[in-house]
């Protein structure tokens, strides 16, 4: 874990270096400050030798700047090292997240990948400012002012020795019981976060179904989870101050009536005794400087896990060492598919698959909800390896090809439509980022979006709001599928991404298909009969097998699942507007 986390310091290394040293010497300037004023005391004013005192105190002044300047450089340093530190675990975190899996998503939530991200990176960042600063500053105080004293008086300095001891033990044993409930919280903010997360995105709905006040307290009690988790663990924390100031009260006067015993039986100068109750403070002080640093390294310790957890994550899809760099086709085989989501076999989605499309063919894919329908598709441009057999496009294993070159040629339009902030341009672009606007605007012509586009007032310079909340489901579904043909593909896949549409604009859209882009394979998956029935073949998926592969006639004689599909979509007069469709 920390070698993982200490390789994102990358180019701060200076900085981290330069920052422990500096603060290094700002306390042994400070550790020199009682030291000085010890002597200015007895040998200059008590002696009336103002000289001495001129002489001192110059250095006084000149120990002063220095430590100021060691603790502005030190501040300054540390601060950029723990930021670049943060910008790189969160570059780097983001970076590998988008080379995962399908596989590799499905083990984190997006509200845990968000929380990594954002809070456990801060954690991660103050934490890491405290151990170049006060990891180095803490400990190296207290072993000169303890040196110091036990060089001025050795049997005062046994005073701070005891309260040392005894202050580290009742300070360990209150971190302890603290830590626990740190590392309970972080799970709490993911809980947190997909509130927030699930109402946002999901808005619209909590509104229609006036559940306002349910998402509210639902939010209550996530946020109340944080804070009585964090109560918790500061009503430990918070005795470290009432215990700290009690162990320096009594050592002060302690240490005030011994040594004022001692000046009496001269065996102590009133100065030394200025400087070891200075020296006292200083000691009690880098103690509590400590227990804020196990405090925060008890907090971190959780973040620095969940962060790992992200960087570590390899992606289970990797390219071969010599890959395949072009499609050569359209062709799509499925040769003996077994497919589970737990490589698995025994819990297979898919089971048993073996069909051959050939390129060109335009595919219809039916079956009920469950029957794993997207499953399949989604192994054509390796968003999952299959777990037993192979899947073929273009004559060759999906396995033998370099990823990025196969997804460009295999253009899958999903179920979930995504569109970014921007213009529809810059969106329609995600397909190919050097495409003309004449280019984008025979896709749109093809995915029947230019109707729509051309009434807007900025036509295709109109502004989409993150999630494409200002365009309806059927206009963002004709969006993506004109971003999927700017990609040129050999193989187009649409995942039920006509459901929004009506039938007559499916009917041009596919119609546009079959004579613009006939040498494409296009897969529809579809609830609808209307928009797959003019396909060369269709599958009908149940339960994850192939129950029949054939033409709509063929199927209508000799499959019972579509026939029945077909019967009580057809029985009630058909789809609306199918009329129109056809004309």
């Amino acid at each position: 874990m920390i070698k993982t986390l200490a390789a994102q310091i990358k180019e701060f290394k200076k900085e981290s270096i330069l920052t422990p040293i500096f603060m290094i010497l700002e306390v042994i300037f400070e550790t020199l400050i009682p030291f000085l004023m010890a002597s200015i005391i007895d040998d200059g004013v008590e002696a009336g030798n103002m000289r001495h005192i001129y002489i001192v105190g110059g250095m006084m002044i000149a120990a002063a700047l220095l430590g100021l300047f060691c603790g502005i450089m030190g501040g300054k340093f540390g601060a950029r090292a723990s930021t670049g530190f943060a910008r790189n675990l969160r570059q780097a975190m983001f970076e590998n997240i988008q080379t995962f899996s399908f596989s590799n998503l499905d083990k984190f939530s997006t509200a845990g990948l968000v929380t990594r991200l954002t809070t456990d990176v801060t954690y991660m960042q103050m934490a890491y400012q405290m151990i170049l600063r006060m990891c180095f500053r803490a400990p190296i105080s207290m072993i000169c002012a303890m040196a110091m004293a036990f060089f001025i008086n050795a049997r005062l300095a046994s005073v701070y020795m005891v309260a040392v001891v005894l202050l580290a033990i009742v300070l360990a044993f209150i971190i302890r019981k603290a830590m626990k409930y740190f590392q309970m919280a972080f799970p709490k903010y993911d809980e947190l976060n997909a509130s927030v997360q699930e109402n946002v995105s999901a808005i619209r709905v909590v509104k229609a179904y006036v559940r306002e006040e349910h998402e509210t307290d639902k939010f209550k009690k996530a946020s109340q989870g944080i804070f009585d988790i964090f109560s918790k663990a500061e009503r430990n924390v918070v005795l470290n101050m009432p215990v700290m100031q009690f162990t320096v009260y009594s050592c002060i006067l302690l240490i005030s009536w011994i040594g004022a015993k001692l000046i009496v039986q001269d065996e102590l100068m009133t100065g030394e005794l200025m400087s070891l109750l200075a020296y006292c403070m200083n000691i009690l002080m880098s103690l509590m400087m400590l227990s804020m640093i196990f405090v925060m390294m008890s907090m971190s310790m959780a973040s620095a896990r969940r962060i790992t957890e992200v960087l570590n994550e390899k992606s289970n899809l990797t390219n071969p060492v010599n890959p395949i760099h072009e499609v050569t086709n359209g062709e799509i085989e499925f040769r003996d598919v077994n497919f589970s989501y737990y490589g698995d076999v025994d819990k297979s989605v898919l089971r048993d698959i073996s069909i051959k499309i050939n390129a060109g063919e335009t595919i219809g894919i039916i079956g009920g909800t469950g029957s794993s329908k997207t499953s399949l598709i989604n192994l054509i441009s390796r968003l999952y390896d299959v777990t037993s057999g192979s899947v073929m496009v273009g004559g060759r294993d999906v396995r033998e090809y370099d990823m990025e070159s196969l997804r460009n040629q295999v253009a899958v339009v999903l179920q979930k439509n995504v569109l970014f902030s921007g213009t529809i341009l810059e969106n329609l672009r995600w397909g190919d980022e050097n495409a003309t606007e004449e280019e984008c605007r025979r896709a749109c012509r093809l995915a029947c979006a230019d109707e729509f586009i051309e009434k807007m007032p900025d036509g295709y310079n109109t502004y989409i709001e993150q999630g494409g909340t200002n365009v309806s489901g059927g206009q963002k579904q004709r969006l993506c599928i004109a971003r999927a043909l700017l990609k040129k593909p050999k193989v187009l896949i649409l995942d039920d991404s006509t459901s929004a549409v009506d039938t007559a604009t499916d009917a041009k859209i596919r119609k546009a298909f079959a004579e613009e882009i006939p040498d494409t394979t296009k897969l529809i998956i579809a609830q609808r009969v209307s928009s797959v029935q003019n396909a060369d073949r269709i599958i009908v998926m149940d339960d994850g097998r192939i129950n029949g592969f054939g033409s709509h006639e063929e199927l209508l004689e000799s499959n019972e699942i579509y026939r029945e599909v077909y019967e009580s979509q057809t029985s009630g007069g058909g789809d609306f507007d199918e009329k129109a469709g056809e004309e």
